[in-house]
């Protein structure tokens, strides 16, 4: 899932009187959005943790969780290519920074068998970019680092992908996989 649409966001700050911007800051840079994606807290516990710090109705919050992520849309061309490397042998897997709530929306988009092995942060108590999230990828994948591919959108988890021997390549919207990986994986 990539954001594509900011105004569902924009709306609550101005609902609340805030800055542009503040409750994105709030929801996915606080430490209680860390604590989720370590598995530290229930995802309950962190909306519960957000209603408090924007001062939010139990009402309230389930509106801005659902609003929240209405601007976010799945990249059917990224999921394409995906099921393309698949089908040609490819090992997928993924490793994401993000709570439990993740599995279920994976599923609920019935794109979660796509990846083997499915690795998300709120599950093994740690997240990218540090060494131990990337091994255990590894260890799951029961490859050599030098063997595997990361790619991500964030220069820093590329950063300790690649600290930890794993060739790593940052993705760009609009970036082919299939073009990118090409000469990687001796793909015609």
């Amino acid at each position: 899932m990539k954001t594509v649409d900011y105004e569902p966001r924009h709306r609550w700050d101005k609902r609340l009187g805030l800055p542009s911007g503040t409750v994105e800051r709030i929801v996915h840079g606080s430490e209680s959005w860390h604590k989720a994606m370590a598995g530290q807290i229930t995802v309950e516990a962190y909306w519960d943790n957000i209603a408090s710090q924007l001062n939010l109705s139990p009402y309230d919050i389930q509106a801005l969780a659902a609003d929240f992520y209405a601007g976010d849309r799945l990249d059917t061309t990224l999921i394409d290519e995906i099921k393309q490397l698949k089908q040609a042998g490819h090992a997928v897997a993924l490793l994401s920074n993000a709570s439990t709530a993740l599995m279920d929306e994976l599923k609920a988009l019935q794109i979660a068998h796509l990846f083997d092995p499915l690795v998300i942060s709120a599950y093994i108590g740690v997240t990218k970019p540090e060494r131990a999230a990337y091994e255990a990828v590894l260890e799951r994948l029961q490859r050599p680092a030098d063997e595997t591919i990361f790619i991500d959108d964030m220069p820093a988890n590329i950063i300790g992908a690649a600290q930890v021997g794993i060739n790593a390549l940052q993705y760009h919207n609009g970036m082919s996989l299939k073009k990118t990986l090409a000469p990687l994986l001796k793909i015609e």
